[in-house]
């Protein structure tokens, strides 16, 4: 009795810390370019904040209100997510105190799209994406990712699919909010990923989908394939996207079950358009674990667009880059049954990226802050 008398008063003092003056997060940057909008998160236990029972305002340290999300497990609430900037070699405090936070805006974004072939689409604030569902079976889809490049930082993908299918206002040309003109066909397209033995096996479209996090900074969802080829076997695959706001790359999780071999590798791929390609220019470097890719945008109209840009991030050793046909691919040794984890994504000349150098720039950047994650203490 004695025990748990004086730990509920231990614990009520802790939480009694957070809510009656600011909690104060520590958000650290060890490289030496600015980190902005990156996404951060906190334990929330170490924050000695009860989220559970009640609501509170985070601040950065001009006194702004910052937008966050907290992620729950069995219904308790375990993390906060927000997005951080923090200069080169420096840090930012940011304030956690009891109060009503504002509404926050989404920036990402996902859903089943039944109306258009059982697509499933997704975004953030720097690029819109799509992968194939069952009802393009006929047309013989692929397991490839299909980029639509956007030049706002508000949510697009519902208005292109109703302009499309309710005004006839194809989103293959640009009405000025941006468009879809990367091509995939049975292709990887902007850094799908396949297992790869003596070839490529590239797999068709998707079974099933589940949405496990629909938050307004990061969206989480999971992609089933039954049967996925790989010479005289076949696997289940299952491919987890999570997407963030203000992240260059999407994160994917791909796991593989079926029988056991000893020769798999995975490759991340980029679908290069082989002659209709125009201006294309290929990046690799394998010391910082990226391949990308730039080439001219051209609407269905054919009118130029800018310069369209696709990127792949894969951790680990031992990686290998080949040209295959008009793929780019980027390798890995893989072992069925368990999880891998690469990132994929794209942008466009006309939203953050100018030019060439500025997105193979950003995939730099972005492979260092891999390395060198922001990291988080408290005062």
């Amino acid at each position: 009795m004695v025990k748990r008398t004086l730990f509920s008063f231990v614990t009520a003092g802790i939480l009694l810390s957070c809510t009656s003056q600011p909690r104060t997060i520590v958000v650290n940057n060890f490289t030496d370019f600015d980190r902005k909008g990156e996404m951060v998160e906190v334990d929330l236990i170490k924050t000695n904040c009860d989220f559970s029972n009640k609501t509170f305002v985070l601040k950065d340290q001009n006194g702004q209100e910052v937008p966050y999300q907290v992620l729950s497990e069995n219904d308790t609430p375990r993390t906060l997510l927000f997005q951080a900037d923090v200069p080169a070699q420096s840090a930012s405090d940011y304030s956690l105190s009891e109060g009503t936070p504002s509404a926050v805006t989404a920036k990402v974004f996902a859903r089943y799209i039944p109306e258009r072939k059982d697509d499933f689409a997704w975004e953030n604030d720097l690029a819109a994406y799509r992968m194939y569902g069952p009802a393009l079976a006929n047309e013989y889809p692929s397991n490839g990712v299909d980029i639509w490049l956007k030049r706002t930082d508000e949510l697009i993908v519902d208005k292109f699919y109703h302009d499309e299918l309710k005004k006839g206002l194809s989103y293959h040309i640009d009405h000025g909010l941006g468009l879809d003109c990367y091509k995939v066909g049975h292709m990887l397209g902007a850094g799908g990923i396949a297992p790869y033995t003596d070839q490529l096996w590239v797999g068709n479209h998707y079974d099933h989908y589940e949405i496990n996090v629909a938050g307004p900074l990061r969206t989480v969802f999971t992609l089933t394939y039954d049967s996925m080829q790989v010479a005289d076997s076949y696997y289940k695959q299952t491919v987890t996207i999570t997407a963030d706001a203000g992240s260059l790359l999407n994160k994917a999780t791909v796991r593989l079950e079926g029988p056991a071999t000893s020769d798999m590798k995975l490759a991340a791929g980029i679908f290069l358009h082989g002659e209709k390609a125009v201006d294309g220019i290929t990046y690799t470097d394998l010391e910082k674990n990226l391949i990308g890719y730039a080439e001219r945008a051209t609407s269905d109209a054919g009118v130029p667009a800018g310069r369209n840009y696709v990127g792949v991030y894969m951790p680990g050793i031992d990686l290998d880059t080949k040209n295959e046909g008009d793929h780019l691919l980027i390798l890995s040794n893989y072992e069925p049954g368990y999880e891998f984890t690469y990132y994929f994504g794209g942008g466009w000349s006309e939203w953050k990226f100018p030019t060439d150098n500025d997105w193979f720039k950003a995939l730099d950047n972005f492979s260092q802050t891999k390395a060198s994650p922001l990291s988080v203490s408290f005062k």
